[in-house]
């Protein structure tokens, strides 16, 4: 199986820790376009930008970037129930057509109530994922050419109709997740991508199961992806005190903290995230290991994706390989910070792993790289060749 590797652009803080100013970087244009452009030149396949209130907003963002890289996809959130469904579609085709393709949608119900509330959404849990439905249903019919009229529990459409259409026949892809029976539904009726945070394999492979025998008996079939933190050094060691000195100014006042706002979330994915860490504060290495190589530590202080693999390249590469035996084939990655991370995780994993790489034509050819610096302006170093 050839896999799809994402990067992460952080549109909500950067740093070299958790939970502290220190080490911190600024959400400025410039230092996205950074880490743009390296994933791009890197060879990853796309980037996810997140979404919500914490967040610069992921359209414009996107929008911003386009222009600055070459072959970098933009998975980008569409919120059912603060975008109208004829608005959504719009924006989506304009920006296919002006990407020239390179549009991805993420499909957002969100999990938290305040903040959904805050933007004037006031529903419970499971009619979250009813309007996403009817939502879907509409967007997909207008970016297919149809002219829509719809009459939904939570939606209406009439002679709703889209005049220019996207680059990517019928629609650009739909990327969504959702660990909820409800959730689960949406995506077996609607979606291409269905997502995961990074549970257990064990875990992974019961959701993929449930959600595969949806799709069928919709007469459907569905693709998968994960979502992970990626902590890789050329030693396990070095990896596993990358870890612990990530979450070193993270206190037990933080997590509380922390955990205190996620627990209000009516999110299945957030709920099953703060089980594996369950709040701990201890920073013994398995304490938070929760499955081999899976470490939960980003979780004490980060909603949605809470946890990292970490290891040694080879490790980290073969961890990313049960993944994918289960069926995942689209992982979605990040790093803190994610900037010299991306370098790092092109540099240790991809050539471990069979990656569809979207690389510049003529950058592997001669002395187009990657080789490091020459040796004595004459010697072209080579690389280690893996086992």
């Amino acid at each position: 199986m050839s896999l799809n590797l994402f990067w992460f652009l952080p549109t909500h803080g950067d740093g070299r820790y958790l939970g502290t100013a220190e080490g911190g970087r600024p959400v400025t244009l410039d230092y996205l376009k950074q880490i743009a452009q390296a994933a791009d030149s890197l060879g990853f396949g796309g980037v996810l930008l997140p979404t919500g209130r914490s967040c610069e907003d992921s359209w414009i963002v996107a929008s911003a970037l386009v222009p600055l890289t070459e072959r970098l996809k933009f998975l980008v959130a569409v919120r059912p129930g603060l975008q109208s469904p004829s608005v959504a579609a719009r924006m989506a085709a304009t920006l296919d057509r002006l990407s020239g393709g390179r549009l991805l949608i993420n499909v957002v119900t969100g999990g938290d109530p305040v903040e959904l509330e805050g933007d004037g959404l006031f529903l419970d849990h499971d009619e979250r994922y009813r309007l996403t439905d009817e939502f879907l249903t509409i967007w997909r019919r207008l970016l297919a050419g149809e002219t829509v009229d719809f009459v939904g529990r939570h939606l209406k459409a009439r002679g709703a109709k889209l005049f220019y259409p996207p680059v990517q026949a019928p629609h650009p892809p739909l990327y969504f997740g959702g660990s909820s029976p409800a959730g689960q539904q949406v995506a077996a009726d609607q979606v291409d991508y269905y997502l995961t945070w990074g549970e257990k394999p064990a875990d992974v492979a019961a959701k993929i199961a449930e959600v595969t025998a949806k799709a069928a008996a919709a007469g459907r079939t569905l693709r998968f992806g994960i979502r992970l933190h990626v902590i890789v050094r050329e030693t396990d060691d070095e990896a596993w005190r990358a870890a612990s000195d990530l979450i070193r100014h993270v206190d037990d006042a933080k997590i509380s903290e922390a955990q205190k706002t996620f627990a209000r979330f009516d999110s299945v994915g957030q709920q099953r995230m703060a089980a594996l860490h369950q709040g701990t504060a201890e920073r013994d290495r398995r304490a938070l290991e929760v499955s081999p190589n899976l470490w939960a530590g980003v979780g004490l202080v980060r909603g949605g994706a809470g946890t990292a693999l970490v290891g040694d390249p080879e490790t980290v590469a073969a961890r990313i390989r049960e993944y994918a035996d289960l069926g995942v084939d689209t992982f979605i990655l990040s790093g803190y910070p994610h900037l010299e991370e991306a370098y790092r995780v092109a540099e240790l994993l991809f050539p471990l792993l069979p990656a569809h790489q979207a690389v510049a034509p003529g950058s592997q050819a001669g002395l187009g790289g990657p080789f490091g610096e020459l040796i004595a302006n004459e010697l072209v170093p080579q690389r280690k060749v893996v086992r």
